[in-house]
């Protein structure tokens, strides 16, 4: 057995088994004949300028501190495979670097007499004639792509720019006046950390600055800006076309025993196509298993006359998602009961639409659904009281079928400003340029004896994303097809 107390930490995967060349002739043969790659600077790109005011609003919020943003590290899936980087979201909405940000970059806004100053550390490309290009596989250009430049990075995020080495000052610095979001980058925040316990001479920390500073920064997107409402319209649109392609290629899932697998893979190769990946991971979710909240195995057969639920949306280069479901019958027929339960669903649906405009309090979309969805499963004889019997706080039968809420904030999280209070969220009024999602369902479980044999193994929930405006709000996703008839047409490849 190995000596503990003298064995060092395992190697990145690729240390111990690196091949490359190091002898003084190939640094020198391939740091040499190389074109000379001109640096052009482009012009900011169509979101900078709305970041800059989401950075002066929370600047407003904090002065005299320093706040510290990171992007994140990349994270390890397997050895030396990383899963596909995402940036953190208050980084990305507060430089709108999107799917561009490099891993390991920091945001910091420096307290002035005024407000802040914003400055963006990141790993530059490094230059060929040091060996980090060739010979370091996590970050060097042969193996990962080129990276940008400081210059170009500041023209086209219009933010100053430094290496990230330098971003040690900032740390040596960091005293009580440095806030940080914690979730972001546990290596950095640790850092933070340890230089607070020293400034303070003391082994307590206090954190609730940060967490106020996470809190504001969700906040911060609960109301969209235009260039966020757009990015919300075309990630709808591209999420349509998905949704058509599953259609189209429904004939294969029924022919596979894993029908369920090319459904997610149909919808998620346009997601790559159209954005940056899908915005979470795609439930198709056939018979059955559509009564599962969160079923993404997606490893189930998809069976002619059972319905499937497909619940996806596409995620753009700019981290913006739609979040959308459906549930097709896979026949392109609903049966009876079937009809009924979908009708019920999206009159559910209808009639929490209804009600979205400036003023109403956002719990209130919740509570307008579930009347609906109590006085159906009350017609039908499933609840042991009436549905306004059911409907009173100290009751709630018909929660059994949907025990889910009705709407969550969407936007560049598909649960977006989870962070923000409660009673600016749930109890928040609601405000022009909100967008969320409606979605009310109903979900009889296969094993469920509360409910005659025709209900069980049905799921069905219709999931549509919503902007309140001026006047009372707009569908973004009624293009979607999602009454009962336009479903069936649809999947029968009826409709012109």
């Amino acid at each position: 057995m190995a000596d503990s107390t003298t064995s060092s930490p395992a190697p990145r995967a690729t240390s111990n088994r690196s091949t490359t060349p190091v002898s003084s002739t190939f640094v020198n043969y391939i740091s040499s004949q190389w074109a000379d790659r001109p640096d052009e600077v482009p012009a900011p790109r169509e979101q900078s300028a709305y970041a800059a005011d989401r950075r002066a609003r929370i600047s407003a919020l904090h002065p005299g501190k320093r706040l510290i943003i990171p992007a994140g590290a990349a994270k390890v899936r397997s050895n030396d495979c990383d899963y596909p980087y995402r940036a953190h979201s208050a980084f990305a909405h507060l430089t709108g670097w999107g799917s561009d940000s490099v891993a390991g970059s920091v945001l910091v806004l420096e307290p002035t007499d005024d407000g802040h100053t914003a400055t963006l550390y990141f790993r530059e490309a490094a230059g060929r004639d040091t060996n980090e290009f060739y010979a370091d596989s996590d970050v060097g250009e042969f193996w990962t792509g080129p990276r940008p430049s400081l210059a170009h990075v500041a023209a086209d995020l219009g933010l100053a720019t430094a290496a990230l080495p330098a971003f040690s000052t900032i740390i040596d610095s960091v005293d009580a006046a440095t806030l940080i979001v914690r979730d972001a980058d546990r290596d950095v925040t640790d850092q933070v950390d340890g230089r607070r316990l020293l400034a303070a001479d003391s082994e307590a920390l206090e954190t609730d600055g940060d967490t106020e500073l996470t809190r504001d920064l969700s906040e911060l997107r609960l109301v969209k800006d235009a260039f966020e409402i757009a990015e919300m319209r075309a990630a709808v649109a591209a999420t349509k076309l998905g949704f058509d392609d599953v259609i189209r290629d429904l004939p294969q899932g029924v022919a596979h025993n894993r029908g369920e697998r090319l459904v997610e893979g149909t919808f998620n190769r346009r997601a790559r196509a159209e954005g940056n990946t899908v915005g979470y991971d795609t439930i198709a979710a056939s018979g059955a298993h559509a009564c599962i909240l969160h079923w993404t195995r997606n490893d189930g057969a998809v069976v002619p006359g059972d319905l499937i639920l497909i619940d996806a949306g596409i995620e753009l280069e700019s981290y913006y998602t739609a979040d959308v479901t459906r549930t097709l019958p896979v026949n392109g027929t609903f049966s009876e009961v079937q009809r009924r339960v979908y009708e019920a669903v999206l009159e559910a649906a209808d009639a929490a639409f209804a009600i979205v405009k400036p003023g109403l309090t956002f719990r209130e979309i919740h509570a307008e659904a579930m009347k609906v969805i109590a006085k159906k499963t009350a017609e039908w004889g499933l609840l042991p009281v009436s549905a306004e019997e059911s409907l009173e706080p100290d009751h709630q039968y018909h929660r059994r079928y949907m025990v889910h809420g009705t709407s969550h904030h969407l936007g560049i999280d598909v649960h977006d400003c989870a962070a923000a209070r409660r009673e600016l969220y749930l109890d928040g009024v609601l405000e022009v340029g909100m967008v969320f999602t409606i979605e009310p369902g109903l979900y009889f479980q296969p094993d469920d004896l509360s409910v005659p044999g025709e209900y069980r193994g049905i799921g069905v929930r219709i999931e549509d994303n919503i902007l309140v405006t001026e006047s009372g709000a707009e569908n973004l996703s009624v293009g979607i097809p999602r009454t009962a008839d336009d479903v069936e047409a649809w999947v029968r490849g009826d409709q012109h």
